[in-house]
């Protein structure tokens, strides 16, 4: 698994996942709040399953000096 998430996607999908988690622990939205688990860990992991089958990449690629 080569990295796909870079790191402003990485720092929404946390905090977003952790929102969302925080939301549903304090009974103000409902069990589909725990859906912030997906966002959590694929920020955590930096790789997103979904991004290869898009073609996508939020991740900065590195070229190796010639």
């Amino acid at each position: 698994m080569k990295a796909n998430v870079g790191g402003i996607d990485r720092a929404l999908r946390i905090t977003v996942g952790l929102i969302l988690i925080a939301l549903t622990l304090t009974g103000t939205i409902g069990v589909w709040g725990w859906i912030g688990v997906v966002p959590l860990a694929t920020g955590l992991i930096g790789w997103c399953p979904v991004y290869p089958l898009l073609g996508m990449s939020t991740c900065k690629i590195k070229h190796a000096n010639s």
